[in-house]
């Protein structure tokens, strides 16, 4: 059998088991021993994947198969992966686990939760892993949707209005996709002269360049909604901070795989334009999470520029800042994920996610406050975290453009990252710094083995990522050899 395929069975297996299960405990079971499962699975396509490339397989997409759909207008499920989605495949398997550890002791409904995040997982995955507009698309709304159910009912905050500001920002990102997936499959030429939606077959017969004027900016922008590209990252602040989980990853990946990969000219004519609104983004998440005083809109706002940095890197169209967009994408969900479990977990025992309400934490929750202290050195940028090599690799390529347009938004996103290290800093001074601003706050709970478990899964990659990354970057860099091929280079 195909890796690729068991990485949808299992998810899929596991939702079965979570819908014959009863009671409390057994949802909690079923949904951790389905996930552990694919987070062997994805190791083990990475290890596959590496064993590939060392035994001198150079094409461009590994493990590839196809299963027609609709064959009349030639709609089939291709899968595939390089390794861009192994790393990113890699990094959902951690995520989604460690939200089903975190979320162990969930009362709330934990069989619907269990349902809705493996769903969304499962989405994720079969975006990263196929190689068709169709699928990808389906798997894209797949995703999407059970975030509506995350936020609407397992969110905190004004979670109904985040869940339905989310839903029509992103059912409006989804119209500009459409479009442009469909423009893209109505222009192609497949193997036989028939209009395809397999990806590697559509950059192969190239799209004109006038087509690609109109069906650049849809496709960017429908994947940047979920990105955060400013002005359509409203939902993200109130969609963030009531969110258990994020796939604004989905984004990125989306721009640099569609958008970038099959519209070349388009993108090299028209990056200015999103050059000048991701960079807003990145100055506007900053400067925006430095005004909060919830922790979780301090992380969402953070998230906003984060995400930013990302769809900016992958403008800058050169290797150097691909490969710092990927890191990017990685550190960042990594980073997020583990932000929002140690606030839940604070917001549990504290009752409260206001900075000034809380001080002294490290005394009382010193795993806790440890590892909020690594997330938050990592989102500034610290030398030896993945946050350091993922925004080095960013800028340095991004300074390779020669040009004083390039370079002028350079300096001015680097910026940001002075922004970061005071909103951060000043965080950890007053909430874990200094003497307890309650004494309730002296007898809170340790935190409890799954919390620790699920914690270290996200702790481990972003401190080995930032201490050894070369494995990771010399993976990406390889398969960034078709895009600079379709860029000219």
């Amino acid at each position: 059998m195909n890796i690729l395929l068991l990485l949808l069975i299992i998810p899929a297996l596991t939702l079965a088991g979570l819908f014959l299960s009863r009671g409390k405990q057994q949802p909690r079971v079923v949904a951790a021993l389905g996930m552990g499962l694919q987070f062997l699975a994805a190791f083990y396509l990475l290890f596959s994947y590496l064993r590939e490339r060392a035994q001198g397989n150079a094409a461009d997409m590994l493990f590839t198969s196809s299963y027609d759909w609709y064959t009349p207008l030639n709609i089939s499920l291709d899968l595939g992966v390089d390794g861009v989605s192994v790393a990113l495949i890699l990094l959902t398997s951690i995520v989604i686990l460690a939200g089903v550890l975190i979320s162990w002791q969930m009362e709330d409904l934990p069989k619907e939760f269990f349902i809705s995040l493996i769903t969304l997982g499962t989405g994720v995955f079969g975006f990263f892993i196929c190689i068709d507009l169709f699928s990808m698309f389906l798997f894209y709304e797949l995703a999407v949707v059970p975030m509506y159910l995350l936020i609407g009912i397992w969110g905190s905050g004004p979670k109904e209005y985040a869940a339905m500001k989310l839903t029509l920002m992103l059912m409006a990102g989804s119209a500009f996709l459409l479009v442009g997936m469909l423009g893209l499959y109505f222009f192609s030429s497949g193997p036989a002269d028939e209009h395809t939606f397999n990806i590697m077959e559509i950059a192969a017969s190239g799209i004109p360049v006038e087509m690609q004027r109109i069906f650049f900016p849809l496709t960017f922008i429908g994947f940047g909604v979920l990105g955060a590209l400013f002005p359509f990252h409203t939902w993200s602040p109130d969609g963030h901070s009531s969110a258990p989980t994020a796939v604004s990853m989905l984004g990125g990946y989306g721009c640099f795989r569609v958008a970038i990969f099959l519209m070349p000219q388009a993108a090299a004519e028209l990056s200015w334009i999103f050059i000048i609104l991701t960079g807003f983004s990145v100055i506007y998440g900053a400067f925006g999470a430095i005004r909060q005083t919830d922790l979780k809109y301090i992380n969402a706002y953070s998230s906003v520029s984060h995400c930013g940095l990302v769809l900016f890197a992958i403008l800058m169209l050169n290797k150097t800042a691909f490969n710092g967009a990927i890191l990017q994408m990685i550190s960042h969900g990594l980073m997020t994920a583990l932000f929002f479990a140690l606030i839940g977990m604070m917001y549990e025992r504290t009752h409260t996610r206001i900075v000034q309400e809380m001080g002294g934490l490290l005394k009382v929750l010193p795993f806790i406050s440890a590892c909020y202290v690594i997330a938050g050195l990592a989102s500034l940028g610290l030398p030896g975290l993945s946050g350091f090599v993922a925004e080095l690799s960013i800028f340095v390529g991004a300074f390779e453009n020669p040009d004083t347009f390039h370079r002028f938004w350079t300096i001015l996103s680097v910026s940001a990252i002075v922004v970061t290290a005071v909103y951060i800093l000043r965080v950890v001074g007053t909430m874990l710094m200094g003497p307890l601003k309650e004494a309730s706050h002296a007898s809170l709970a340790p935190a409890s083995w799954y919390e620790k478990t699920g914690a270290l899964l996200l702790v481990i990659p972003i401190a080995g990522i930032g201490l050894a990354p070369l494995w990771l970057s010399d993976m990406i860099q390889f398969s960034l050899a078709p895009i600079m091929r379709q860029l000219g280079f």
